[in-house]
């Protein structure tokens, strides 16, 4: 059962279970207890499930380790402190392992002073870093607490020696928990811990979130299945000062030459107002882009002469997962250390290491969820009575209304709902191997506990067989691809176990569920090399899409392995554009907040009110200063006059024509680009099957478009989508599509279908692929329900795309809650402008762009002048 605890402990309780040297040790450091500890710390002690939930710097990870550091200097003093491992801490990143290590060893060191003695408390960080000779010492003499991460956890329960000391473990503490939570990695590791607490029954799980909801959902995902939890949220502990910032007071009529310099001039100003900054952005690209501007625009400002070398010394920095180890981890040293003023970062340093005192957060752009906004904000003044200080500096119109209203869902504690993926075959079929390597099992047994992680609560029978046959080699026609048996499974008896001399190493060099990726080599038809793109920009082209590299056009035809073969297409507008793979997708629920705002905003417009009146109610409404109020009103106002206002109520079918005489037919669906992926494959294979015509397709958090040269009934196609029918039709829509093909090796990757190691040979990601594609057709010729066919295309319309949300607002459709009114302009709308003009954005000059974005701006103002008159 989930509950919510309600109230905090009582002070003096909390202090009395504390031993006197924990005691004295912590209020020589704290004058007093924090919020989190008052409500946590005696949960732990009594061996509770609880999930903290509080915002980053907010002392959660003290809460999590005083009452077990309590105990065991408590054991020290009574000489009773056992050889084995009472606490495993688990964390998504090395590196914060390495900071809890220090986090730890500090305070113990400190408590020896105290104590006048050795207490002998053991703390050892276990990662794929850890040396063969660590790994020696540590089964000679375990660490009482264990810190290490989701894959290195896998990995010891299956180690013959290591899992021995895993069979009495008090604690579990999973830190920043939203961060695993929503991907294949934390089913992964909802697996491990079921495997854990059946060598520890008694174990107690600690899980420690910044923010994140609904919180119910993350402790069902902590706790497992029919286990109590209890939910300690204390979101408002932290006072915020978060303010949006527009460089410019009108984004149409400023040039962008000013836009750029106004952009880095406040960006500059901000820097030098503080003493080190965070900045944000969305892409690696924009990083290095920051970074290189700053210091070519203010050379003195981000450099320094090293007084004991006499070098040259840079005051900024970019860190992203591109940049070598190496390279950041010297990068965080320098933050640390206080050398630095600014680090531009993309998503790299989200996460809660200890990165030193920041006084400032950017976020350059929309962050594209609340959660993420507050993650990275929280990231400033690190400290609990630290007031978290963020700017959001707006780049667009449409960037302006999504991070006003974002801004005012963060400053009301309103939260994007997190998505766990569930049921998911291939790392059940590597987690099943993973438990047949401790020893025979009872097949039962083994069903009962897997249906006891969260992530498998619904796991039917068949499933679970179906993926056991597979091991056991039932499937004959896959040894023909070298896929042999792993584990034998007798039916008769209910038995299952290991089976090979080679299957340990197999399973130990093949873990994990992160997939290998590389570069993909694009050659023209005469097999000369142009250039190379990512693996995930490669995932969404489909064959004759249009894209830009290296300043040329090409069109896209096929790939085999990490080879794209493209035609050379000049003159040609892109379909998709550089950044689409590269850039954060807009959740679901902000669309949704958005779209309620335009709804908002209509009716002002209905009602006629005055201008006054409406930019009072956008103050009333929104956290936003007058410049920004200004431009909301106007971008919402002309798009109210022109052909009026789309919102989550409303779809608005604009349909267009453009100089070339190609047809647009535009969705204004605010729902977040993964919705958007699903409608806009849909509607475009209704055209193929029903019209016989293929179609362009454009996509953007805002909406999407289809494009035709001539004679396609676009809004027919849309009409036949039936929310009863969507999920065969997307189905049918991805099979053939590339996007498949390369999520087939991922999964097959983590079924160990495809082997990434092998005999000590490493094999290459082209060779994976090679190997995939052949498989494929062997895995339909047993079935096309094979579990592992089925579990890829699970994964391509859950996780990747937003299936279920667009279940939703087709629902909403044909039960009336959306409306759909279709227009035709000869203009785009202003809301359309920027998807309509991102094909553009790879062949446009940026001060063109901009330029266009003017011109039409002026012919939509001359068309609402001329129907007011």
């Amino acid at each position: 059962m989930i509950t919510f605890k309600e109230k905090a402990d009582n002070k003096k309780y909390v202090e009395e279970l504390l031993h006197p040297i924990v005691k004295k040790w912590f209020f020589s450091r704290f004058q007093e207890f924090s919020s989190p500890q008052l409500y946590g710390v005696t949960e732990v002690h009594a061996r509770n499930n609880i999930l903290v939930s509080a915002p980053t710097g907010a002392t959660k990870t003290l809460t999590a380790f005083m009452s077990i550091l309590n105990e065991l200097v408590d054991n020290s003093e009574k000489g009773i402190l056992k050889d084995k491992i009472y606490a495993v801490y688990i964390s998504p990143l090395k590196a914060l392992s390495n900071d809890i290590f220090v986090n730890l060893t500090q305070p113990l060191e400190q408590m020896e002073d105290i104590a006048g003695k050795k207490l002998g408390i053991r703390v050892s960080v276990r990662t794929g870093d850890t040396t063969a000779s660590e790994k020696q010492k540590m089964l000679k003499k375990v660490p009482h607490i264990l810190l290490t991460t989701p894959e290195t956890l896998a990995l010891l329960l299956s180690s013959l020696k290591f899992s021995e000391h895993l069979k009495q473990v008090d604690w579990l503490i999973l830190d920043e928990i939203h961060a695993i939570a929503d991907s294949k990695r934390g089913v992964h590791l909802s697996l491990s811990l079921e495997r854990l607490q059946r060598l520890s029954p008694g174990m107690c799980r600690v899980g420690l979130s910044a923010t994140v909801s609904p919180l119910n959902l993350v402790a069902e995902y902590l706790a497992g299945n029919d286990r109590d939890c209890k939910i300690i949220d204390v979101q408002y502990l932290k006072k915020n000062d978060i303010e949006l910032l527009s460089p410019v007071e009108d984004f149409v009529t400023e040039s962008y030459v000013q836009i750029e310099k106004k952009t880095y001039e406040l960006l500059d100003r901000l820097i030098q107002e503080h003493k080190t900054t965070l900045v944000f952005t969305n892409t690696r690209a924009a990083t290095e882009r920051v970074v290189h501007h700053l210091k070519e625009k203010f050379p003195h400002k981000y450099e320094s002469l090293d007084e004991e070398t006499k070098e040259k010394m840079d005051l900024i920095g970019a860190h992203h997962g591109s940049l070598s180890k190496e390279h950041r981890l010297k990068l965080e040293n320098d933050l640390r250390a206080g050398k630095l003023r600014c680090v531009v970062t993309s998503t790299s340093l989200e996460l809660g290491l200890d990165i030193g005192s920041i006084d400032l957060v950017i976020c350059l752009g929309s962050p594209k969820s609340v959660a993420r906004l507050l993650q990275r904000i929280g990231r400033s003044n690190h400290h609990l009575s630290g007031i978290t200080k963020g700017k959001i500096l707006v780049q667009d119109r449409d960037d302006l209304v999504e991070c006003a209203v974002m801004l005012k869902y963060a400053k009301e504690k309103k939260m994007d709902r997190i998505h766990i993926p569930t049921n998911c075959l291939d790392v059940l079929a590597q987690q099943l191997f993973g438990m047949a390597l401790e020893g025979v099992w009872d097949a039962k047994e083994m069903y009962h506990t897997v249906k006891k992680s969260y992530c498998y609560r619904d796991l039917s029978k068949k499933d679970f067989e179906e993926v056991l046959d597979y091991l056991a080699g039932n499937f004959i026609s896959l040894e023909e691809r070298y896929i042999y048996a792993r584990i034998w499974w007798n039916k008769e008896e209910g038995k299952v176990g290991k089976k090979g001399r080679m299957s340990r190493v197999i399973y130990m060099t093949n873990i994990g569920t992160i997939p290998d990726q590389q570069g993909v080599i694009v050659k023209d038809q005469r097999g000369n090399k142009i250039g190379m793109i990512d693996e995930a920009f490669l995932e969404k082209l489909s064959k004759g899409d249009i894209f830009v590299l290296g300043g040329n056009t090409y069109q896209f035809n096929f790939a085999r392995g990490m080879v794209a073969q493209v035609i050379p297409m000049p003159g040609k507008k892109p379909t998709v554009p550089s950044w689409f793979s590269d850039r954060l997708p807009l959740s679901y629920d902000l669309a949704q907040g958005i779209g309620n705002f335009r709804e908002l905003m209509e009716d002002q417009f209905k009602k006629k009110k005055d201008k006054k009146s409406v930019l009072q109610f956008i103050h009333d409404y929104l956290y936003v200063d007058n410049i920004a109020a200004e431009a909301l009103y106007n971008y919402c106002r002309d798009q109210y006059d022109y052909i009026g206002m789309p919102s989550s109520k409303k779809l608005l079918i604009e349909h267009y024509r453009d100089e070339q005489m190609k047809n647009y037919v535009v969705f204004h669906a605010l729902y977040g680009r993964r919705v958007n992926d699903v409608l806009s494959r849909a509607v475009a294979f209704a055209i193929s099957r029903a019209q016989h015509k293929d179609v362009e397709l454009g996509i953007s958090d805002n909406g999407f478009y289809i494009s035709y040269d001539r004679n396609v009934n676009v809004s027919k196609a849309f009409s036949l989508l039936k929310s009863k029918e969507l999920r065969k039709v997307l189905e049918l829509a991805v099979d053939k599509s590339e996007i498949l093909k390369r999520r087939f090796r991922h999964c097959a990757g983590r079924a160990l279908m495809i082997l990434r190691n092998y005999g000590g040979i490493k094999r290459r990601v082209g060779r994976q692929q090679v190997s995939s594609m052949i498989l494929l057709n062997a895995v339909r010729r047993i079935s096309e329900n094979f579990f592992i066919l089925r579990e890829t295309r699970r994964e391509v319309l859950e996780d990747l795309m937003d299936y279920d949300s667009a279940l939703e607002v087709l629902q909403n459709i044909e039960e009336k809650k959306i409306t759909i009114e279709e227009i035709h302009t000869f203009i785009p709308s202003p809301f359309a402008l920027n998807l309509v003009m991102q094909g553009y954005s790879d062949i446009l000059r940026l001060e063109d762009k901009q330029q266009f974005l003017q011109r039409m701006h002026q012919m939509v103002k001359a068309k609402i002048a001329l129907k007011n008159r």
